[in-house]
């Protein structure tokens, strides 16, 4: 089905919600608080569209939120102590979260190509004995070079560069909370220390695509120019350095999640140990200071 026809269907179930506030069992007081709560679904859904791939149709997700706001409602009962706001809020966020599912296939496949594309580089790297080219890896998969650097892409947006390891974020995780516990709020600044520190130690080439493409957005022909490389070598660099980040960030946080070098007593290996060290020490050093001063403040 096309997302036209999927987003038609879509209209005509949101109509025949909305069309129950005419029925028997709609009343006032649900159609105002219908009328009054709108806002909250066109917040929750660009609060979502700010966490989810592009491909993701903003009209499907109000769609669904307006539907479950309609059906939250009529279902209702003020008695339980629970707000209207808090309660439709919840469905809304489910109903959203349901539709997201529906419709994850192709970021699914998208993910599922980026790891056949980690494996085969790992592969190549080992057989080679250097970092293999994008041409070199679409060979090895059957794949067309255009093809390799357009998931690349892909994979780029769809937030492999997320601070779950590259693992598939849960989109419960990914919609808008409006009361963050103070150890999911703690756990998340920890990740993002590391992250900063991981890029300030990559390898200069490195940190100079991973900084221009994702922080200044740039264009991968005028960081190619820049560079003085062609864009397949700065997609190959993205890459490289978008799998550092990922271990780098696992081998402080999650070591059960890195993957082994194939050959882990060659220079490749010892490089990427040593990468991982540097992002420890500089953690570790960036904390020192915090830690002597929370001392002093009888803090600590």
């Amino acid at each position: 089905m096309s997302t036209h026809d999927h987003t038609q269907d879509r209209s005509v179930d949101q109509g025949h919600a909305l069309h129950g506030l005419d029925t028997p069992t709609g009343t006032a007081d649900s159609e105002q608080m219908i009328v009054d709560h709108m806002g909250l679904v066109g917040h929750i859904v660009r609060e979502t569209m700010s966490r989810v791939p592009s491909h993701v149709n903003r009209d499907d997700l109000h769609s669904a939120g307006l539907t479950a706001l309609v059906k939250a409602a009529h279902a209702f009962e003020a008695d339980r102590g629970v707000p209207f706001t808090r309660y439709a809020a919840s469905r809304v966020r489910g109903a959203i979260l349901d539709e997201l599912r529906q419709i994850d296939w192709a970021s699914r496949s998208v993910r599922r190509r980026g790891r056949d594309l980690d494996q085969a580089r790992t592969r190549l790297a080992a057989t080679l004995g250097r970092v293999p080219d994008n041409a070199e890896v679409a060979a090895s998969l059957g794949l067309s070079l255009a093809e390799v650097e357009s998931n690349d892409g892909d994979v780029a947006r769809a937030n492999v560069l997320s601070l779950q390891g590259g693992s598939e974020t849960p989109y419960e995780e990914m919609l808008v909370s409006t009361s963050p516990s103070p150890e999911a709020a703690v756990e998340h600044q920890e990740r993002l220390d590391y992250l900063a520190e991981a890029i300030e130690e990559l390898p200069e080439r490195l940190q100079v695509v991973v900084r221009e493409y994702f922080l200044a957005e740039r264009p991968m022909a005028e960081i190619a120019e820049t560079l003085g490389v062609t864009e397949s070598r700065v997609s190959q660099i993205r890459a490289e350095a978008l799998v550092l980040l990922r271990d780098a960030l696992n081998s402080a946080l999650d070591p059960e999640l890195v993957t082994p070098h194939p050959r882990p007593d060659g220079c490749a290996a010892q490089r990427r140990a040593a990468y991982f060290q540097a992002v420890a020490a500089r953690h570790a050093a960036t904390r020192q200071p915090a830690r002597v001063t929370a001392r002093l403040s009888g803090t600590a």
